[in-house]
């Protein structure tokens, strides 16, 4: 599985605070970015969730 996160996002950090183990906020672009190119399976679960709960949507999930 693997994780995008667009420039759509709003930058409120919840994909971090829900899962810091894959998303990091970048102070420079002032959004969350994904820090594996493929996400671990045992995050896969939390990371869809991180996604669902996306105010702005930019969380997109490939399988």
């Amino acid at each position: 599985m693997k994780a995008t996160i667009s420039k759509e996002c709003m930058g409120d950090r919840n994909c971090n605070k829900l899962c810091p183990e894959v998303f990091e906020y970048d102070e420079d672009q002032l959004l969350s970015i994904v820090k594996f190119d493929v996400i671990p399976k045992h995050l896969e679960g939390i990371v869809q969730k991180a996604a669902a709960e996306c105010g702005a949507n930019a969380i997109t999930i490939e399988e």
